[in-house]
């Protein structure tokens, strides 16, 4: 498994733990933790995808 594709479930673990983190805290104190878990996530899939494709093409 390349490193990319390695980080995202890491990613993701990171992300829901500092999600779960948050339920101590008042709601208006919380950070958009979930948001942007999604965003890196979005992020490592695309560059997944082209990393595959490029280096299928080679």
């Amino acid at each position: 498994m390349c490193i990319i594709c390695a980080s995202i479930p890491a990613a993701a673990a990171v992300g829901a733990k500092l999600n779960a983190d948050q339920i101590k805290q008042p709601e208006e104190k919380r950070k958009p933790i979930s948001k942007i878990t999604a965003i890196v996530i979005g992020m490592l899939i695309t560059a997944s995808v082209i990393y595959h494709t490029f280096r299928w093409q080679a």
